[in-house]
C-alpha cells in the first residue's frame, strides 16, 4: 500500500510527532502541507491528514487543501489539541464526503498548547503528546494499513 501523509505542525510540533513515529515503523512517504500541492495524489492508496487544531477544526490550510482530494481517495485523520473536547473533525469529514472521498478513521490526542491566552499560563496539556499516546497513533496506522 503507497501511502502518505500530508502534515501541518506549527507551534510545538505536537502532531509532527505522530507522523514521524509512524514514518519509523512504516514506509509512508510524508510532505508538510507547504509543499502538498505539487504532489500528485492520486498515485497513492491512502491519504493521511495531519494537523493541529484551532478554533474547533483543522488548521485552515488543511480544512482547505481537503477540498482537493481526488474523489474516490482513501483518507485518514490525525490531530493534536490542547483540550479534546471533541468534533474537530466534523467540518474536513463534510468536506471530504461531500467530494466522495472515503474516511478511514480518526485518530486525535492532546498537544502542548500555548496558542492565545493560554500562553499567559504557560499553557495546557504539558508533556503531551505522552509516549502511549505517540504509540496510539502508530497502533492507529497500523489498523488502517492492515484494512481494518
Amino acid at each position: 500500500m503507497k501511502s502518505i501523509i500530508i502534515y501541518e505542525s506549527t507551534h510545538h510540533e505536537n502532531t509532527k510527532k505522530l507522523v514521524d513515529a509512524i514514518v519509523k515503523k512504516h514506509n509512508v512517504e510524508t510532505a508538510s502541507i507547504e509543499n502538498a500541492e505539487s504532489i500528485d495524489l492520486p498515485g497513492y492508496d491512502t491519504i493521511g491528514l495531519a494537523a493541529g487544531i484551532a478554533f474547533g477544526k483543522f488548521y485552515k490550510r488543511m480544512e482547505e487543501f481537503a477540498a482537493k482530494i481526488p474523489s474516490g481517495s482513501r483518507v485518514f485523520l490525525l490531530y493534536t489539541c490542547g483540550n479534546p473536547s471533541g468534533g474537530y473533525v466534523k467540518s474536513i469529514t463534510r468536506t471530504l464526503e461531500s467530494n466522495d472521498v472515503k474516511v478511514m478513521g480518526t485518530y486525535g490526542c492532546r498537544g502542548y498548547d500555548t496558542y492565545g491566552p493560554f500562553k499567559l499560563v504557560g499553557g495546557i496539556a504539558k508533556g503531551h503528546p505522552t509516549e502511549e499516546e505517540i504509540y496510539g497513533a502508530v497502533s492507529f496506522y497500523d489498523k488502517i494499513s492492515r484494512g481494518e
